[in-house]
């Protein structure tokens, strides 16, 4: 079990912040960032997933696909009884002169029962299909679940006089969020319990996800936020997988649920620092978050004050806090008198994105608006400081720009610090400057020029995910550092001293595997990577160290020539004892869309793949995170097609440098990013051998054609709108559902959705088996399945041992139709 990723007070902060992690089809424009910012309530992550509380083509192959002949792939697996024959209704629409025919578009009308009796024949199909397998599902759910520790918890999180944590009471599976008062405890006994080695006494429980989900049946918890004087909890819930999120407010004195502060279509939060006034947003029935109201404890809704509303359907509006509670950035609202009114920053300019963050009458704000004067030719982010009282003015004399070779990505300021998140040559990195900055700075100046402390990394090769950090007060900066070798392990930095402590690193469990047994993991102790520091950083404590299993697994980071020459990263980890050259299986990763960083944190799950021999890649291809955000445009609108390509040169890489067998390489993608692999198998069926999509979007061109589904006018950002005939036929040439391979041998596939998931229509999935089946080799398509979850949504449904079933579900798919069922 991977403890905490984020100690966020707000496990939703993708969906807040409108964009799109942890993966998804995000509601709203790429540019919302995965900001520092959020304050909210905690993210835990299991093998690597939330748990929810969620033209033509002119390239030519630069390496040998496969040396498979066309023979069908499926003559040896075992029969099944054939699969589910959904009807077929006449559909057509002309669009640019180009007639589309949709049989199966009867499948988007969810009230059709025929709908959901054809999901449920898929479900018995896909049963019969995987009979065989049982044995191996359950074998992996078992070790799976024995690496997972007894006690799972987050060491405490100090806010004021309160010291947040949560943890997995033994047998259930959800989280419970409690605090307890910092000076209950002293001495040895308050060190003891700072580092998560045991709960405190007197402690609280804000908020068990356990009795919400008995009570409910299913629980998804989005938006929490604590007031500023910690008296009460505001929170969403969803219920049903719809995303439909209920606010409830709990005083935390009393613990009662105050019912007159309930209102339905409740995305984000913000409290006024009066601890009377609570600002939401409200979401219209596209699930777009348009307008903002406020609050007050003890009133309700018809009280409600209208303080915004956003009526272009093409923006959506979120609201939060400054760092230090003294504004609300909707635009900008004093939230010591929220009733005065709302102040501009700047006049809205598409594609251009500000984030505000506050420190002593100054405003700090994050921009890629184009610089006055053309001063600066940068791309991406850099950051202004500006008076309070100059807002809205043009005229910002205050710049802080990043170095040739590094990009901003985030923000977060306390009262004698400023932290960034920086991308430097594709590796990520933190530092911090000191506040408050000299007031004679210079128009403008570099970051380097006011001598930031880099915080210490094991390596390059992590991943730097920030805690909540919601004490403004603190000096201490709480980070997760992960890698695909390397445990979760929670650092503080001591942005005073420069020095920094390791708080938690996650328990590694010694699991048999039958076959193949690992004894003991021996963890590896990494030395510091300091790279850019000129003085030493020093440990609180000599034997606080990182460690890692870099001795067991090897970590190799290479870059793929693309099609047209770009160097797409890729990076591999694979066994050092068990991996063979060229006789390896491997499943290759990808997304690639709304300049989302791929997530390649640890995983303890992906360790019944790695002790069986497999390689595990990851594809950092155009369209997702990079550098700058010239990554993220160059393969989004017209050049999605760059990142299916980048795609299929990671995968022919891995196969013509001997990483993974002929004929033996997988895919796995969600969402957003199953356009990536779905395309990538119409082009070059023969390159993977066997694919899961989950909650996959797939009808790309035919959904981005219907404006009244949730979130479609605002993916026309990401993807462009077909109504615009250029837009139409970059879409068209790629969309996985309209490009299927006629009578081709195909790759094996399983596909997974939700009745309830809002993002991903259902029949998206449905549909695209049912052509698939349709269009491709008969034999083939017997080992095309879908599995639909009749409860939950977009994000699934569980929590952190049912999801070891699932994922066990997953690889028994992948083990089976690679032919190698015994374990």
């Amino acid at each position: 079990m991977t403890f905490l990723e984020h100690y966020l007070f707000d496990v939703f902060f993708k969906l807040i912040k409108l964009k799109q992690k942890t993966k998804n089809r995000f509601t709203g424009s790429e540019g919302v960032r995965n900001s520092m910012a959020l304050r909210a309530v905690l993210l835990l992550r299991h093998s690597g997933k939330t748990l929810t509380l969620t033209s033509s083509w002119s390239c030519s192959r630069r390496a040998t696909l496969s040396s498979a002949s066309c023979c069908c792939r499926q003559r040896k697996q075992a029969p099944a009884p054939p699969p589910p024959s959904p009807k077929k209704v006449p559909f057509r629409v002309l669009v640019h002169g180009k007639t589309l025919e949709d049989p199966y578009h009867w499948m988007s009308n969810t009230d059709d029962p025929n709908l959901l009796d054809h999901l449920h024949r898929e479900n018995s199909y896909a049963e019969a299909f995987m009979a065989d397998a049982l044995p191996l599902q359950s074998a992996l759910a078992s070790e799976m679940k024995r690496r997972i520790p007894a006690a799972v918890s987050t060491p405490p999180e100090r806010w004021g006089p309160w010291m947040y944590y949560q943890y997995i009471p033994e047998g259930r599976e959800y989280p419970v969020l409690c605090r307890k008062l910092e000076n209950e405890s002293s001495g040895w006994l308050a060190a003891f319990r700072r580092y998560g080695l045991a709960r405190p006494k007197r402690e609280e429980i804000l908020l068990d996800w356990n009795e919400l989900a008995e009570k409910y049946g299913y629980v998804h918890v989005g938006t929490c936020r604590v007031s500023p004087d910690h008296n009460y909890l505001a929170f969403t819930v969803d219920i049903s997988g719809a995303e439909q999120f209920m606010l409830k407010v709990k005083d935390l004195r009393t613990g009662l649920i105050d019912p007159k502060l309930a209102a339905d279509g409740v995305v984000s939060l913000a409290w006024a620092r009066d601890a009377t006034s609570l600002f939401y947003t409200l979401s219209d029935e596209n699930q777009r978050p348009y307008r903002v109201l406020c609050r007050r404890l003890g009133c309700g809704p018809s009280n409600d004050l209208p303080v915004f509303t956003e009526s272009d359907p093409s923006f959506c509006v979120d609201i939060t806090s400054t760092k230090d509670g003294k504004f609300i950035t909707v635009y900008v609202i004093n939230a010591a008198n929220p009733m005065e009114g709302i102040q501009r920053i700047c006049k809205r300019t598409s594609g251009v994105q500000y984030f505000v963050e506050h420190h002593t009458g100054l405003f700090y704000i994050l921009t890629n608006s184009p610089m006055p004067d053309s001063r600066w030719s940068g791309d991406g982010y850099y950051l202004v400081r500006c008076q309070v009282e100059d807002i809205e003015s043009t005229k910002w004399l205050n710049i802080i720009l990043p170095d040739d070779d590094t990009s901003i990505r985030d923000m977060d300021i306390f009262s004698g610090h400023l932290v960034l998140s920086l991308n430097k040559r594709g590796f990520p990195l933190l530092c911090s400057l000191n506040l408050p900055m000299q007031s004679d700075l210079k128009y403008q100046v570099y970051i380097q020029d006011l001598k930031p402390w880099y915080f210490p990394q094991p390596s390059s090769s992590c991943s730097a995910i920030p805690g909540s950090n919601h004490d403004f007060l603190n000096s201490e900066y709480r980070v997760v550092l992960s890698s695909p070798v390397m445990p979760d392990v929670i650092v503080d930095y001591d942005m005073s001293r420069h020095t920094y402590s390791v708080v938690q690193q996650e328990e590694v469990n010694c699991v048999s595997t039958g076959q193949f047994c690992i004894q003991s993991l021996e963890l590896h102790e990494n030395k510091i990577h300091e790279a850019y520091n000129k003085k030493e950083c020093i440990m609180n404590s000599e034997s606080q160290i990182w460690k890692d299993l870099s001795r067991i697994y090897c970590l190799q980071r290479e870059e793929v020539i693309s099609h047209d020459g770009v160097k797409v990263p890729l990076t591999i980890v694979y066994s050092r004892e068990l991996w063979q050259q060229d006789k390896s299986p491997g499943l290759l990763v990808g997304y690639g869309a709304y300049g989302e960083d791929l997530d390649k944190g640890w995983c303890s799950d992906r360790l019944s793949l790695l002790d069986r021999g497999w390689v595990v890649a990851f594809a950092d291809v155009r369209g997702g995170g990079g550098g700058n955000s010239s990554w993220h445009r160059s393969g989004s609108g017209l050049n999605k097609h760059n990142s299916i390509l980048d795609f299929v040169s990671c995968g022919n890489y891995l196969v013509s440098e001997g990483y993974v067998q002929s004929d033996q390489l997988g895919a796995i993608a969600w969402s957003a990013g199953c356009v990536v692999v779905g395309a990538a198998m119409n082009m070059y069926p023969q390159l993977f051998r066997s694919a899961i999509l989950k909650v996959p979007f797939l009808d790309v061109c035919n959904t981005l054609l219907d404006p009244s589904l949730p979130l479609t006018v605002l993916d026309y950002e990401e993807f462009g709108n077909p109504k615009i005939q250029s837009n139409f036929d970059s879409i068209f040439s790629y969309s996985p559902y309209d490009n299927i391979p006629q009578r081709s041998c195909f790759p094996s596939v399983l596909v997974t959705v939700a009745v309830n998931d809002s993002r991903v229509g259902v029949w998206e999935g449905a549909k695209w088996v049912a052509k698939v089946r349709d269009s491709t080799c008969p034999n083939c398509s017997r080992s095309v399945i879908m599995k639909t979850s009749m409860i939950g949504g977009h994000f699934g449904e569980g929590g952190h041992h049912s999801q070891c079933d699932e994922t066990a579900y997953e690889y028994a798919f992948l083990m089976k139709t690679f032919g190698i069922l015994k374990d």
